[in-house]
């Protein structure tokens, strides 16, 4: 739905407001329970205008996390039962780190989003600013 894109993909707060209005003046009709939960919880949706526009996209994208999913899921399905949840658990851990070997390139302006993200979570997400990755 394109239109809701414009609510979360708004570069402030009360210009993701105003997309939210015209949004429910559109699909209020049709979608009643879609606009009705967002209005209703609003402030906890918008909390994440606080953070700048690329912290922003990296939470909104879920590409990698579908994607990673989808190869979960790819694997599991050809096995038939499992024995225990520790069988499970071995099997997606093997097929993580073998997806993990397909994980090459960072996403688009990472450098930017993880300095934003050291900025704002310093202590949380120490950078090593003498490792260069282009010589490993």
């Amino acid at each position: 739905m394109r239109d809701l894109k414009r609510v979360y993909r708004a570069d402030t707060k009360d210009l993701a407001e105003m997309e939210l209005e015209t949004l429910a003046g559109k699909w209020e009709a049709k979608y009643p329970i879609v606009i009705v939960s967002w209005q209703n919880n609003w402030e906890k949706l918008t909390t994440y205008f606080q953070y700048t526009a690329p912290i922003r996209k990296l939470i909104y994208t879920t590409n990698a996390v579908e994607g990673y999913h989808r190869q979960i899921r790819k694997v599991i399905k050809t096995k038939g039962a499992f024995t225990s949840d520790l069988a499970l658990l071995k099997l997606v851990y093997l097929a993580t780190k073998s997806i993990e070997k397909k994980w090459t390139s960072p996403m688009q302006n990472w450098s930017l989003t993880v300095q934003q993200l050291a900025i704002r979570f310093g202590e949380r997400l120490p950078l090593d600013l003498n490792r260069n990755p282009e010589r490993e």
